[in-house]
């Protein structure tokens, strides 16, 4: 059995999708039971992952052959806000850290956990991938504390029998698809004129439905590739050719305005929006190749065919 946390959440729902199809036995570990949808039946409900009592983790762990942690705390706008700081330690270190150290207690053989490619930084160099083997360079109190989420994870696990697998990811889309990436295909499928048509950089993706396949992937492969790796679609994307393949999707028009990006960047900062310029001008691009060799998983769709299924969500959810 499989436990999955954050089981409500955009990948959670995806994964135990995917487990239901393929007949893997799991339970969702979730903060309320949603009645009524397929995955009623699987879930367990859990308030609060960071101050459950050791005895009732050990007793919800006890026989399962894995743990994949996606719960968390995800980046959110107000990631300067006083306490956001004590908010992320919270939700990313301090309930990792509780769930690893059961999972040794009771013999679970492999922990999986989301972190981020933001444990790295939040660009990188033309052409230099960031890799498993940079130096850890996190930014801001979300990637922070992931990157402790990862440090805690490692240090309970290391000379037992559970074997850590840290999966770094990039911005991950597909249908559910919330933040960023969302209102991105909100101003595309607008037909408004966006200004991005000089920029050009290198962006790596990661389609949900790659991803659940990396990290079943990860549950099966012999050994266990225990450490860190990165994930990602198979190639990564200009964001002027990522706008044009989802106007692709929705079946519109891409409306790109070349605008230079010094320009560009002056203006997000002066308009306080420097952050999210810098995601759309800046290159994002990480080396996936470790967990390639080590498990033998290639990214099975396309850009253009997970933005298809993206786009085919989108539309449904605006014809409501």
């Amino acid at each position: 059995m499989i436990i999955v946390t954050g089981a409500n959440g955009f990948v959670g729902r995806a994964l135990c999708a995917h487990f239901l199809r393929i007949g893997r036995p799991f339970r969702a570990i979730v903060r309320r039971h949603a009645p009524g949808t397929e995955l009623d039946s699987h879930h367990h409900a859990v308030e609060d992952l960071a101050t459950t009592p050791d005895a009732e983790l050990d007793e919800l762990f006890a026989g399962a052959a894995a743990i994949v942690h996606l719960a968390g705390r995800a980046h959110v706008a107000d990631d300067g806000a006083p306490d956001s700081e004590a908010l992320y330690h919270r939700a990313n270190v301090v309930a990792t850290a509780r769930l690893a150290q059961s999972a040794v207690r009771v013999g679970v053989a492999r922990f999986v956990f989301a972190s981020t490619a933001k444990v790295n930084g939040e660009a990188s160099t033309s052409g230099r991938p960031f890799d498993p083997d940079d130096t850890p360079s996190p930014q801001g109190a979300y990637a922070c504390s992931k990157h402790e989420a990862e440090r805690v994870l490692l240090a309970a696990c290391a000379g037992t029998a559970t074997a850590p697998i840290v999966l770094r990811l990039p911005l991950v889309y597909g249908p559910g698809v919330k933040a960023n990436f969302l209102t991105l295909m909100d101003e595309v499928a607008s037909g408004r004129a966006l200004p991005l048509g000089a920029v050009r950089n290198r962006r790596s993706l990661l389609f949900v439905g790659n991803l659940v396949e990396a990290i079943d992937a990860a549950l099966v492969a012999s050994p266990a590739p225990a450490g860190v790796h990165f994930l990602a679609d198979a190639e990564p994307v200009s964001v002027p050719d990522l706008v044009r393949a989802i106007a692709t999707a929705l079946g519109v028009k891409a409306r790109l305005v070349r605008v230079p990006v010094p320009l560009l960047q002056l203006g997000g900062r002066m308009l306080g929006k420097g952050s999210v310029v810098n995601r759309l001008t800046l290159s994002m691009e990480v080396d996936a190749s470790s967990f390639g060799a080590a498990t033998g998983w290639r990214p099975r769709y396309s850009l253009a065919q997970g933005l298809a299924v993206t786009g085919g969500w989108w539309r449904t959810r605006h014809a409501l």
